[in-house]
């Protein structure tokens, strides 16, 4: 199965690395800064569960695409969206699947609307890795799973053949009967935890010492949220995630804290203010996410100042 993955960043960088290793056929979709990263210093990934290096991965530029692929690893950010569909569309095809793998499920729309639903599954992933400055991934947790599936079908065989292809050491590749539940728990966690890590600047250790109980009140709205869509996590999924969220010794936080931490963008949108959206259309009471959406957007605007002063 020809697969083209988007992008050598933390995931894309770590998903690909591993298919490579075990000599799958895949090929990096990069801009010429990390086609350049990735010729010189090659794609090195290192890990809890075992390192890789591939001297020279196989590397396109959206320009120089001639054929489409059978499957897509879609690994951006949600404001990187757009320019990232115009990127694949010359590699989508009439068999092409296209495996988003990025937070909550506003995207999906998105992509359906360019590419037609026919080809676009739902996915998400249980991992935490970042790149470094010279392209390096560093896998900082010992979990990495992929999850993926289709949205209103049945389990197909080209889903089955996709299940064998990503199934490679290093991570696990699960092919999920109702993968929407499974977006939807990632989604009302992840929420929580960047909630609450970029609103108090903390991690959640740091957080818990100093307000045991705004993690899991936080997590609390964004469940209700996510039951109301119809969509209640699972009593063993809020159970584990919430021992995550009181632990007083935990340096578990959010990736968009490190991003604000960094100036850089954010996904405000995406984590929290769609969420935000859909609860109010329930007409749910959510004080502390309107909080930290607040925050999230204050701190857009900002950014957005600074920049346009900084602009000659």
């Amino acid at each position: 199965m020809r697969t083209l993955i988007l992008g050598a960043g933390a995931l894309g960088g770590y998903f690909g690395g591993r298919l490579l290793a075990a000599g799958r056929d895949v090929t990096l979709l990069v801009r010429p800064r990390s086609a350049k990263l990735l010729v010189e210093h090659g794609l090195q990934v290192l890990s809890p569960l075992g390192d890789a290096f591939i001297d020279r991965p196989p590397i396109v530029l959206a320009q120089d695409i001639r054929q489409p692929f059978d499957l897509i690893l879609l690994s951006c950010k949600s404001y990187d969206l757009e320019d990232a569909m115009a990127s694949i569309a010359p590699a989508v095809g009439r068999e092409t699947a296209i495996l988003p793998m990025l937070n909550g499920l506003a995207h999906l729309g998105i992509l359906e609307q360019r590419f037609g639903s026919e080809r676009v599954l739902g996915g998400t992933t249980r991992i935490s890795a970042t790149r470094d400055p010279d392209g390096t991934i560093r896998h900082l947790n010992d979990r990495a799973d992929l999850y993926f599936g289709a949205r209103f079908t049945a389990t197909s065989s080209r889903l089955e053949a996709i299940a064998a292809a990503l199934n490679c050491p290093g991570f696990k590749a699960c092919l999920r009967p109702n993968i929407l539940q499974d977006m939807w728990e990632k989604w009302s966690y992840l929420a929580a935890l960047s909630g609450s890590t970029c609103l108090m600047r903390g991690a959640i250790g740091d957080v818990v010492t100093a307000d045991a109980t705004l993690p899991i009140r936080i997590y609390a709205e964004c469940r209700t949220i996510a039951a109301a869509e119809g969509y209640a996590p699972s009593q063993a999924f809020i159970d584990h995630q919430t021992s995550l969220l009181r632990d007083p010794a935990s340096s578990l936080h959010g990736s968009m804290l490190r991003d604000i931490e960094a100036k850089g963008p954010i996904e405000a949108h995406q984590i929290v203010g769609d969420l935000l959206e859909r609860g109010r259309r329930h007409s749910l009471a959510t004080p502390l996410l309107e909080i930290v959406y607040a925050h999230l957007r204050t701190y857009e605007v900002r950014r957005a100042r600074e920049a346009a002063a900084a602009t000659p």
